[in-house]
């Protein structure tokens, strides 16, 4: 991960902490032409872990996740991402695994940013 990934995972925990509270405990990025590939570790919290126990909650709480998280960066546009990258934000993809605790999201930019920041 260089340096512009790894501040790209600052700006994705810090924007999750932000808007629900809580943000993952570990972020790691990778940059493949206009995408932010982005791994998420430690997403759920206590409550959430409690409500996985049950086959009905993990499946709540993924529906939940993808669905919320989509919707928050439609409400809160990531100018900070756009700001780092010089580029403008399209659309985040989103899934998570519940009983892992492992999430991915896919950045989609207008530019491809691997050219411009994996020299």
């Amino acid at each position: 991960m260089n340096k512009y990934e790894a501040e790209f995972s600052n700006i994705v925990r810090a924007f999750r902490k932000k808007h629900m509270g809580k943000g993952p405990s570990q972020v790691r990025t990778t940059f493949s032409k206009n995408w932010a590939i982005c791994e998420l570790e430690g997403n759920l919290s206590p409550i959430e872990k409690f409500i996985a126990t049950a086959e009905d909650g993990r499946q709540m709480l993924r529906s939940a996740r993808t669905e919320m998280v989509k919707e928050i960066y439609k409400k809160n546009h990531p100018t900070e991402m756009e700001e780092l990258l010089g580029t403008k934000f399209v659309r985040v993809f989103v899934d998570i695994d519940i009983e892992l605790d492992i999430g991915m999201s896919i950045f989609v930019f207008e530019d491809n940013i691997e050219e411009k920041f994996n020299v």
